[in-house]
């Protein structure tokens, strides 16, 4: 079956500790330590794949033994991917550590992500295909390539902006059709952009202060709506992490909650939300709030188990969790 959603990005592994707490400045603690699939860009495809919607992912390897462990995990998860081998770089890899409450600090060494190339990604993989997903964990140049191809062939395109990062190029934003970016990488994007950046110094923006992560909370949500709209793109969505996400369309503004659940660890929530946002615009044939409501519900379920990729909820489980709520 031709894949409906297409991610191209980062494959990195993931080397896992978890610990009671972050350790100081030149303090050691004891943890423990698990290691397995990861990177936001093979993230988001398996969570679109576990929700049941025909995925391909397109990343780049280097040629060692986390390479052939990708390859492994992806054809056990049916997924239908197109690995890159890009020696001398090595596999890209991800230093995480969990704290006892669930949260995380990450450092991520991008590797052979760093040079995935546009001849890497065919045209014709687009044909009948519905969703294409790009973030910021591998070469930038392949998102205007990848959303070039997906525009010319009528396929949504979905930018989740994460990590944020200084060469970010805004002319990217012409070619998204969907914005996802947490409350840091909004804030970033809004300081970015000489429209949003000048409204900021307005009422009420200025009322809170310098315009930080901490001023989205205070913010009511047409005045959210406002700066979402003044993105220029045709969707924006805020994820909020534990209060859950806006929405913001021409027509308007919709604040969805999470849904409360019991963190084991956060790590991949973002990439699990991108994921099933990206499957439930299939399932809801466009339907952009139905398909950010199946998000919230695959990034909650994705929190109550350890690791990333692997954490992933299945469609099943999915609907269950729904159907109770």
């Amino acid at each position: 079956m031709k894949p409906q959603v297409i991610v191209v990005g980062s494959f990195v592994q993931d080397l896992a500790w978890s610990c009671e707490r972050f350790p100081a400045p030149g303090e050691t603690v004891i943890g423990r330590f698990v290691t397995g699939p990861g990177g936001k860009g093979s993230n988001q495809a398996v969570a679109a794949g576990r929700a049941g919607v025909p995925t391909c992912f397109i990343g780049a390897v280097g040629s060692d033994v986390f390479a052939e462990g990708a390859k492994k995990f992806h054809r056990a998860e049916g997924i239908a991917a197109r690995f890159v081998a890009r020696p001398p770089h090595a596999t890209g890899t991800a230093a995480i550590v969990v704290n006892r409450s669930g949260q995380n600090q990450i450092v991520v060494a991008l590797g052979a992500s760093a040079h995935l190339r546009p001849r890497d990604v065919p045209a014709a993989l687009f044909q009948g295909a519905k969703v294409a997903v790009c973030q910021h964990e591998a070469n930038l140049a392949i998102n205007a390539h990848v959303f070039g191809l997906a525009r010319r062939a009528g396929v949504t395109t979905v930018l989740n902006p994460a990590p944020m990062r200084p060469d970010f190029d805004r002319a990217i934003l012409d070619l998204t059709d969907v914005l996802i970016p947490n409350e840091t990488e909004f804030v970033a994007i809004t300081r970015l952009l000489p429209a949003t950046a000048a409204l900021v110094r307005e009422k009420p923006y200025i009322n809170f202060g310098d315009f930080t992560e901490a001023t989205l909370p205070a913010l009511a949500s047409d005045d959210l709506h406002r700066l979402c709209r003044a993105l220029g793109v045709p969707t924006v969505i805020v994820t909020l992490g534990p209060r859950g996400c806006f929405v913001s369309q021409a027509g308007g503004g919709t604040f969805l909650p999470a849904h409360t659940v019991e963190a084991v660890d956060t790590t991949g929530a973002g990439d699990a939300f991108v994921g099933g946002f990206a499957a439930g615009l299939v399932r809801s044939r466009g339907d952009v709030v139905a398909a950010a409501r199946y998000g919230n519900a695959v990034a909650a379920l994705s929190v109550t188990k350890p690791g990333t990729a692997p954490a992933m909820p299945r469609k099943a489980e999915i609907a269950r969790f729904l159907k109770g709520r």
